[in-house]
């Protein structure tokens, strides 16, 4: 069992004023794999003040400098690859599929960064004024339990661009992972005070964060409910806030589909990092005339992805984070079948042979109306609603109808087709025939899936801010 005793702040690795310890369990069979020291207000106003300190001549720095820094920080993560996999596997069950696309992700994250610098204008003419450029101030970094370490670098990655200092608030229920990231973070020989991790909950630590002056700038990627809180709570400061938040996406499939391709699709979309994202597409959209076959295939088709031990090569959905998150999807499985919706595969209860951790039966309703809570609300689970429309108009009237609008998946033959439908629909981001990511391309939502955007040049001027010097 892992004893996790520090903080990373100024350069050096503290341990906190903070006493509490928070347990940290293995979802595949809810044994303690470890303890992690948490920080508090005190260690939090610490971080906050190193960074301060840090900020005048970090922000100084030129993009060649930066880049270098970014450098460094790739590199880092790049030699503990494997460390970094396993600790999410271990201790937040992602599946080696998935949590090798993550640590990816954080690669990826430094190399868009350093194009991203190579290219970037911090200052213009426009007419007889000079646009320039700057970083906003200090920012705070609040990540979630999913991929807690790829949403770390990309933020990270934009920040540091943009010649901001960072503190840094990890899920606690990620300390294993971000113990690996701390010490990348440290080895990448950043100056001191530019780059802080504070381990600790969100009602002190993140609390902290959001009401203290000395930060200017505030992204969180989470739950909608905490987003609120943290923008109601920055408000008294007028902090900058991008909030990444939740979703409900649609995935629509037109009439012209081919099934075969789009089945599959669907299924990768709706249970990627075994349903725990907020872009996954909970929703399956199919027009009225094909839903007994859509209903037919899919259950075939269901029976390829495995449930199991994360470790295995072959698995494709894995535990839910901790036995709170295994029982609010039991509830939404419990409430689906109360609503009348028909159940075509999975239920309530573990898969047989699974009983030990926090294993859920990947659950697909049909029939489903879309004001049904399953079909309106997050679940964070595998659990899919699949939704029939009678022609297109409704089926955006269906999409839209939801408080989220973070991502969307379309699958058709005709892509002129399918490029008209995604122009109706309110979301982020749109994915045409298939799962696919742009690291330059923004990425947030629209209504309750957020505010601003991130990724590519977006998420750095996200932590810029403008200057006219009229000359």
């Amino acid at each position: 069992m892992k004893i996790l005793e520090y903080i990373y702040v100024d350069g050096k690795f503290l341990r906190p004023d903070g006493e509490e310890y928070f347990e940290l369990i293995n979802p595949s069979n809810n044994q303690m794999i470890g303890k992690v020291r948490l920080g508090n207000a005190m260690d939090t106003r610490k971080a906050i003040a190193a960074a301060n300190k840090a900020l005048a001549n970090f922000s100084s720095t030129d993009a060649q400098q930066r880049i270098s820094y970014l450098q460094n920080l790739h590199d880092a993560v790049h030699s503990r690859k494997a460390d970094l996999l396993s600790a999410m596997v271990e201790e937040y069950g992602g599946t080696v599929q998935f949590s090798r696309m993550s640590v990816e992700g954080c690669l990826n994250s430094f190399q868009t960064a350093i194009e991203v610098l190579k290219e970037f204008e911090f200052e213009n003419k426009r007419g007889m004024t000079t646009i320039k450029k700057q970083a906003v101030g200090v920012a705070a970094i609040i990540t979630p339990w999913n991929a807690s370490n790829s949403f770390i670098c990309s933020k990270l990655a934009a920040a540091l661009s943009a010649g901001c200092t960072v503190v840094i608030k990890p899920s606690e229920m990620s300390a294993l992972q971000t113990q690996v990231m701390m010490e990348c973070i440290d080895k990448a020989g950043l100056p001191a005070g530019v780059v802080n991790v504070v381990n600790g909950k969100g009602d002190t630590v993140g609390a902290e964060l959001s009401e203290n002056p000395g930060i200017a700038k505030i992204t969180f990627t989470g739950s909608t409910a905490v987003g609120k809180l943290i923008a109601k709570s920055a408000a008294d400061t007028m902090k900058r806030v991008t909030l990444e938040l939740g979703g409900k996406s649609p995935f629509i499939i037109l009439d012209d589909a081919e099934l075969s391709l789009a089945i599959p699709q669907a299924l990768q979309a709706a249970f990627i990092n075994s349903g725990q994202a907020c872009m996954a597409a909970t929703r399956l959209l199919v027009p009225l005339e094909k839903i007994e076959e859509v209903e037919r295939l899919i259950v075939i088709q269901l029976k390829e992805l495995k449930v199991g031990d994360p470790k295995n090569e072959d698995t494709a959905i894995g535990p839910m984070v901790s036995v709170k998150q295994y029982e609010r999807v039991q509830g939404y499985i419990e409430l689906g079948i109360k609503e009348g919706a028909k159940v075509l595969s999975g239920g309530l209860g573990h898969p047989e042979g699974l009983e030990k951790g926090n294993y859920v039966k990947p659950t697909i309703f049909s029939r489903v109306d879309n004001k049904m809570r399953i079909a309106q609300e997050e679940i964070f689970g595998p659990v899919l609603c699949i939704i029939p429309y009678s022609d297109e108009q409704q089926a955006i009237t269906i999409a839209n109808d939801t408080v989220y609008g973070l991502h969307a998946f379309i699958s058709a033959a005709n892509i002129e087709k399918a490029t008209k439908v995604a122009s109706g629909i309110d979301a982020g981001r749109v994915s045409i025939n298939g799962f696919k990511h742009d690291p330059m391309a923004p990425f947030g939502g629209f209504k309750q899936s957020g505010i601003g955007r991130e990724f590519g040049s977006y998420g750095m001027e996200s932590f810029l801010e403008l200057k006219a010097v009229l000359n």
